[in-house]
């Protein structure tokens, strides 16, 4: 039997031992490497639902450990962490001790094609790092397009819906089973965060719609104040006007600025012309920006403006904002962005 959590697939080792061993032999010092005389470097590919018994004989018969028993009688222990190991390709010493065994399998730098999925990612991101990841089998165009979102919205979109995470996948696992495991992550931090709930009278997806926004256009230490600016202006109606969005619409992602014909660009995520929310998130938010998105600062202010990086600056005076973007210029210009 196999077991998966909501957010990864786990191996299970198995809860016998199946080679004729009682415990006590499995486990002497006999039936074990030494653990300070390692050798080369093998590698051990485990598949999604692979039995533990399975994943200890491919370790004996590889030179990794020196009998499969020893490896399964403890990993059954109380504490040994086994139920954590994932599938994926694994790069590990041989002639080591069943518990190094353990140790390096858990390891997240032994990992040969892990998926590093950062905050701020967007689905066209996500799609490229999948492509050079040799365990995916890539899936075609309308089968990634057919995949139903966790959180239902009009454009059947699962931008913002696939958790920012580290994933290691078996060999084999096809473009559309991947993305479905990082929305099962989503779904998973999600209620972790109580997204659920949504904020006032934005509804969960609103508030991720948010999150995606706050996750691009500040610093940390400043996501809560973004976030209650974004909804400040909601509240008035007021054009959100974030570059964030323009850049997303407009394939620029990472300019520091944009130019006036860039803010004309004919989209529904243009903030700079349609008042209220884009139609989808912008990106896959973290969890801070997340909980700032549900739990925003309290405060009146309607404009902020990263002056130089790590100094972003928020006021409710837009005389006082014109006089920042005068400040954010000549730094532009002196390199400070650089």
């Amino acid at each position: 039997m196999s077991y998966k959590t909501t957010t990864r697939r786990y191996v299970l080792i198995a809860l016998i031992i199946s080679l004729g061993f009682s415990i006590y032999t499995a486990t002497r010092p006999s039936h074990d490497y030494p653990t300070n005389k390692p050798g080369a470097e093998v590698l051990i590919v485990i598949s999604d639902g692979e039995f533990g018994t399975e994943i200890a004989k491919d370790l004996q018969s590889k030179g990794v450990i020196k009998e499969a028993s020893t490896f399964i009688a403890l990993a059954n222990q109380s504490g040994s962490g086994a139920n954590g190991i994932s599938a994926g390709s694994h790069r590990i010493q041989s002639h080591i001790s069943s518990a190094q065994a353990i140790e390096e399998l858990l390891d997240r730098k032994r990992f040969t094609n892990m998926t590093n999925i950062v905050e701020g990612s967007t689905l066209s991101d996500v799609m490229k790092l999948l492509s050079k990841n040799s365990d995916i089998v890539k899936s075609s165009s309308s089968l990634v397009a057919s995949i139903h979102p966790f959180m239902s919205n009009s454009k059947n979109s699962i931008e913002g819906q696939l958790f920012p995470a580290s994933y290691t996948f078996a060999p084999k696992t096809t473009t559309v089973s991947a993305l479905q495991t990082m929305m099962v992550k989503f779904a998973t931090k999600s209620a972790e965060l109580g997204l659920s709930s949504g904020y006032k009278k934005y509804s969960a997806y609103q508030v991720l719609t948010v999150a995606s926004m706050v996750q691009i256009e500040g610093d940390p230490s400043d996501y809560a104040k973004v976030a209650g600016v974004i909804y400040n202006r909601l509240r008035i109606g007021m054009p959100l006007q974030l570059n964030s969005t323009v850049q997303y619409a407009s394939g620029l992602r990472g300019q520091i600025a944009l130019s006036t014909a860039a803010t004309k660009i004919d989209s529904l995520y243009n903030t700079y012309k349609h008042t209220g929310l884009p139609p989808t998130p912008i990106s896959s938010a973290g969890e801070l920006a997340i909980k700032a998105a549900l739990n925003p600062a309290a405060h009146d202010f309607l404009y902020f403006i990263t002056v130089k990086p790590h100094d972003t600056r928020f006021t409710k005076e837009y005389t006082q904002f014109q006089n920042w973007v005068t400040e954010y210029n000549k730094n532009r210009a002196a390199g400070a962005f650089k």
